[in-house]
């Protein structure tokens, strides 16, 4: 239903259908009805043979698909293998997530989502449906154990709907938990571009049995004084691996981005990653934290109010000897009150090494001029 829908809302089908076939066989996409709405319906037309994680890994990496549409599904089943483990212990039997329509549909999806190029994804809360579902372990209530597990450990809401019967899956809600990428602020206009439904098997005679996507264009920037934070821990990471990766992060957006020593459990040396982004580029710099580092969790905190300190930069001209300049300063203020002030550094190393000074010399000069010049108590 996934893939589906991202289909058709607008996805590239050719790239979808190769990485499915990559991966098992040539899928079948067909238009059907589901209480009058149309929606297109993939059959990924594989065997029921249950695969274990090593195995489905290796498809995946198999998979005529992008870097980040490969990552994403082998974060993605590794999400399910950490909820069966905290369920079953290890170790782990995939049963039907680990069946070769499991594998098929997760390329299928995460490629549907990576050909779509949309800045990120919020996800509705999800209908789960009510009573029972019979499992490899028996007759279970609905939400199956390890769709349970899987919600509890994500940032997706949920709800029952009025349907019986189970309505999201263990695959399905491990998708929905790694595409939930950003909250969009409900305020100001957003227009939509594209719906697409995708068709789940059942025709239910109560209601449409279908999956609904939707790409909005907000028009909006995110608001000043929030921002979303990124984290992640490593342990199997050097140190010249950290400071190319901050670079990156830098040079991709982030508004910060820094390396916080720790200790793990059992002694480990570890480092905790932490970017500091709008929360337009979180999605982005999510991937480039995935790619660069190799983890496979990334903690995402939306719409972090940050309290904001009003700057400015004022231009003040300095002389060191018979060598005047123009030097930019950033102030901090707290309404009228001039709180800190800070020379542009690169402008003053530049100086300083054409004069063959130290740099906190000419910091330091500069530095007092500008407080003697720029009134304290007013901006």
């Amino acid at each position: 239903m996934v893939v589906g829908s991202l289909l058709s809302l607008g996805a590239e089908g050719s790239a979808v259908r190769e990485a499915m076939r990559s991966v098992v066989g040539e899928p079948e996409i067909r238009e059907v009805k589901r209480r009058g709405i149309l929606a297109l319906q993939v059959d990924t037309r594989a065997g029921e043979e249950e695969r274990d994680l090593e195995e489905v890994l290796e498809r995946v990496a198999s998979a005529q698909a992008s870097v980040v549409a490969r990552e994403m599904a082998e974060r993605i089943f590794r999400r399910i293998q950490e909820a069966e483990e905290r369920i079953h212990g290890p170790p782990v039997h995939f049963h039907q997530v680990g069946a070769d329509d499991a594998v098929a549909e997760v390329v299928g999806a995460c490629v549907a989502l990576d050909a779509l190029r949309v800045d990120g994804v919020q996800i509705l809360p999800v209908a789960v449906g009510r009573g029972t579902v019979r499992t490899a372990h028996g007759i279970l209530p609905v939400p199956a154990p390890a769709t349970a597990e899987i919600l509890r450990g994500s940032s997706l809401a949920m709800i029952q709907g009025t349907a019986e019967g189970e309505l999201c899956t263990p695959t399905g809600a491990a998708i929905l938990a790694e595409f939930n990428t950003r909250r969009i602020n409900p305020s100001g206009p957003t227009r939509v571009k594209a719906v697409g439904y995708g068709a789940g098997s059942r025709n239910d005679p109560e209601s449409p049995n279908v999956l609904r996507s939707m790409l909005l264009e907000t028009g909006m920037e995110s608001p000043p004084d929030e921002v979303d934070i990124l984290e992640t821990n490593v342990d199997d990471v050097t140190g010249e691996i950290l400071a190319y990766t901050l670079d990156r992060l830098m040079e991709a957006g982030a508004r910060d981005a820094s390396v916080v020593p720790l200790l793990m459990k059992k002694g480990r040396p570890a480092h905790l990653v932490r970017v500091i982004c709008d929360p337009s580029r979180a999605s982005a710099l999510a991937a480039l934290m995935a790619t660069e580092l190799g983890t496979l969790g990334i903690r995402h905190m939306q719409a972090v109010h940050r309290f904001v300190i009003e700057r400015t930069v004022t231009p003040i001209e300095v002389a060191i000897g018979k060598d005047n300049r123009i030097i930019d300063v950033k102030c901090s203020w707290m309404d009228t009150t001039l709180l800190a002030l800070k020379p542009e550094y690169e402008q003053c190393r530049a100086w300083a090494v054409d004069l063959g000074l130290p740099l906190r010399d000419v910091i330091r000069i500069v530095e007092a001029a500008a407080w003697s010049r720029i009134p304290t108590g007013g901006s």
